[in-house]
């Protein structure tokens, strides 16, 4: 049995990158310093014609007047204090900064960790609502403003499982055990008996080569696998339709949605696949869906 589905596998989805995809944008530095105060002008007064009388008492000699002194300008203080984070920063405080934003409504998506244009936009829109100026940069103002309105984010909140919400599954993902795969959210859920036991990001091929909807199966797991067509790697694959296969990919872990499979359902976070390869059996369903 296994030999006839075998035979029938040409196996292959290499990545491929996606047409026009573009840098994000960078972000200016620094601002214009103020135009150089102007000069007074000025001149001696040109001596009178008429010559004036000699008195009989000595005139004292004219002073000369002082040099006015070299004054230093401080620069007023930012009302805006100190900058705690901008764009390029990352890290954990990036993160909660990210969470809590979400928290109220201003950031859309799962912390990244990465202060990103993404980030910038939700900053600015926190900080329009609430009277402050527009910088995108997270300032100590900013920052305790955010924290008043917040609560401490949970460690769900701060690293959940997808980058996106998981969809809500498909009316054929509720029995059995399935593999339940959403296109809307690029999210796969691995389902048993209508229960979620894990989740994880996911991407497909492009619009060239894309991976096919429907019910489907596993009928064959391959741990090492290697493309047959493209020669590529293709660890922890499940073939449930032709060479189409669920499996981790390198370069969706390094690039993200910056490219595309040719077909094949690409996982990013290896633990999470290495996992579920070994849960899944020969026979599962498969549900790929918008």
């Amino acid at each position: 049995m296994a030999a006839v589905a075998l035979a029938g596998v040409t196996a292959g989805c290499k990545e491929q990158p996606a047409a026009g995809a573009s840098a994000a944008p960078s972000v200016p530095a620094g601002s214009s310093s103020p135009a150089d105060d102007a000069k007074p002008g000025g001149g001696s007064a040109s001596p009178s014609a008429s010559a004036e009388p000699e008195s009989k008492e000595p005139k004292e000699p004219a002073k000369a007047s002082p040099k006015p002194s070299a004054t230093r300008t401080t620069p007023p203080a930012d009302p805006q204090g100190e900058v705690l984070m901008a764009s390029g920063s990352q890290g954990g405080q990036v993160r909660e900064l990210q969470a809590r934003l979400r928290q109220i409504g201003h950031f859309d998506r799962s912390p990244t960790g990465y202060y990103g244009t993404v980030t910038v936009a939700a900053v600015q829109s926190f900080q329009g609502k609430r009277g402050l100026p527009r910088t995108g940069r997270t300032d100590t103002v900013t920052w305790q403003k955010l924290l008043g309105m917040t609560h401490e984010p949970t460690a769900t909140e701060l690293n959940p499982p997808t980058t996106r919400p998981v969809a809500k599954p498909d009316k054929r993902c509720l029995t059995g055990r399935v593999l339940c795969i959403s296109k809307n959210s690029r999210t796969l859920s691995w389902m048993v008996d209508g229960k979620v036991v894990s989740s994880m990001d996911v991407r497909f091929g492009s619009q060239y080569t894309p991976t096919r909807e429907g019910t489907f199966s596993v009928y064959w797991k391959s741990r090492h696998h290697v493309s047959s067509i493209y020669h590529t790697a293709m660890p922890y694959a499940m073939f449930f339709s032709g060479g189409q296969a669920v499996h981790y990919s390198s370069d969706f872990a390094a690039r993200g949605y910056n490219g595309a499979s040719h077909g094949c359902v690409n996982v990013r976070d290896e633990g999470k696949i290495a996992a579920l390869f070994a849960q899944v059996r020969n026979g599962d369903k498969v549900v790929v869906y918008q």
